[in-house]
């Protein structure tokens, strides 16, 4: 192809191979959440619809990308782990991280009725993203670990507020004054105490997000053993799930790890694919 006498302006072009031999964290973050889901009658605390729209967009982006390791979400962030010796679009730090964004920012939009139903999409949302590279594997489990604890920290918080606030019926300032100074036994006492509620009683989705890895589903002798994107709200902060998963951050692992838990959407949606009925599954579990 003839090249043109423009073509010198390609030489401004900044270098931004990401550094190699290192995890890549692309982060997501909703902008400007708190008002849109205002604007969008979000349930509080939680939004089962809104954290599944979260899952199911972040499962877009999962399953186009053979070197994504895992994923993790919690209210409006996601976070994308790649391979530590993933070469995807030669490790340009501008084409992941605008790529995984705008992937997710459609995907979004795109099954927003999906989940929403009847309720209108207003004005789209936006998402900022950024990247973060993790050298060890003790850097990329603690990162992990961070982002789950957050989880605990926020939702125990959100969810003493607006019981202080729905039937409490305290005012948002008074409930915030209430809390203030509080620590997690504190909030925990509250929610029995004053509420009749056991905080340990809260779905798994809300207290410890969702994890998005792969894994196999054994199935009965007429199917092949299945390999899925799988939805599951592990407790990270553990060990047992890192020993377990010991080798799921081994460059050349060949461990097949297997699931044996509740068939979710996302996975049933997988499985049709495959053309093996829901009906099949749940039998062969």
């Amino acid at each position: 192809m003839a090249k043109s006498s423009f073509e010198y302006v390609k030489t401004f072009e900044l270098s931004d191979t990401l550094l190699p031999n290192t995890w890549i964290v692309v982060r997501l973050d909703g902008k400007c959440f708190h008002k849109f889901s205002e604007d969008h009658n979000f349930t509080k605390p939680n939004d089962v619809r809104a954290l599944k729209l979260m899952n199911y967009a972040a499962f877009t982006v999962f399953r186009e990308f053979n070197d994504l390791l895992m994923a993790f979400g919690q209210s409006d962030e996601y976070s994308f782990v790649f391979k530590k010796h993933c070469t995807v679009y030669k490790r340009r730090a501008a084409k992941l991280v605008s790529t995984i964004t705008s992937k997710f920012s459609a995907s979004y939009v795109f099954y927003w009725s999906k989940f929403f139903g009847e309720e209108q999409l207003k004005y789209p949302p936006s998402f900022d993203g950024r990247i973060v590279l993790y050298p060890s594997e003790e850097n990329l489990i603690d990162y992990m670990k961070w982002r789950q604890a957050d989880v605990h920290i926020n939702n125990l918080y959100n969810t003493t507020f607006w019981t202080l606030v729905k039937e409490g019926k305290l005012s948002p300032a008074q409930a915030e004054k209430r809390l203030c100074g509080t620590v997690s036994g504190d909030k925990n006492e509250i929610l029995f105490k004053e509420f009749n509620i056991n905080y340990n009683d809260e779905p798994e989705i809300f207290k410890r997000g969702t994890l998005l890895l792969k894994k196999h589903i054994n199935m009965n002798e007429s199917y092949k053993c299945v390999s899925v994107i799988v939805d599951v709200h592990d407790d990270m902060l553990k060990e047992k799930f890192w020993t377990y998963h010991k080798d799921l951050l081994f460059m050349k692992s060949k461990q097949n790890f297997i699931y044996d838990g509740p068939i979710t959407e996302i996975i049933s949606e997988q499985l049709q694919e495959k053309y093996i009925s829901k009906s099949d599954i749940n039998n062969s579990l």
